[in-house]
């Protein structure tokens, strides 16, 4: 039998504020494709600018929060929702989904896109790495 060890998600408390493990492996992931996503626009052949970086981080880092967000709540959290609405937007209390994080990555990548006037498939193969 395999035990895994007891490890405390929360990595850090400051009174009555606490960061998780969990968020602070977000913003590790934010800031690690951020630096990625900027020394690739920095290349001599590169069609990106730092601007366009910035602001595809702060769509997808929205998309995969959000996205995370309600897929857990409208596939593990449905009772909760329908009892008490406002649950969706608690985030402390924790629920959180890939599946709901990936759908919500895309269709932040696909609102970059547009407005940027670039093809969705070269915004993914940017955002690949």
């Amino acid at each position: 039998m395999l035990i895994y060890p007891e490890i405390d998600p929360v990595a850090l408390q400051l009174g009555p504020v606490r960061i998780h493990w969990y968020g602070l492996m977000y913003v590790l992931g934010f800031l690690g494709g951020w630096w990625l996503a900027r020394r690739r626009a920095a290349a001599p052949r590169s069609t990106w600018k730092p601007a366009d970086v910035d602001d595809l981080i702060f769509f997808a880092a929205v998309g995969v929060i959000a996205g995370g967000r309600i897929g857990w709540t409208l596939v593990y959290g449905w009772a909760g929702l329908a009892a008490d609405p406002l649950s969706l937007f608690r985030v402390w209390e924790g629920g959180m989904s890939f599946h709901g994080g990936l759908a919500g990555v895309l269709i932040a990548l696909a609102l970059f896109a547009h407005r940027r006037g670039r093809r969705f498939a070269d915004v993914l193969d940017f955002t690949a790495p």
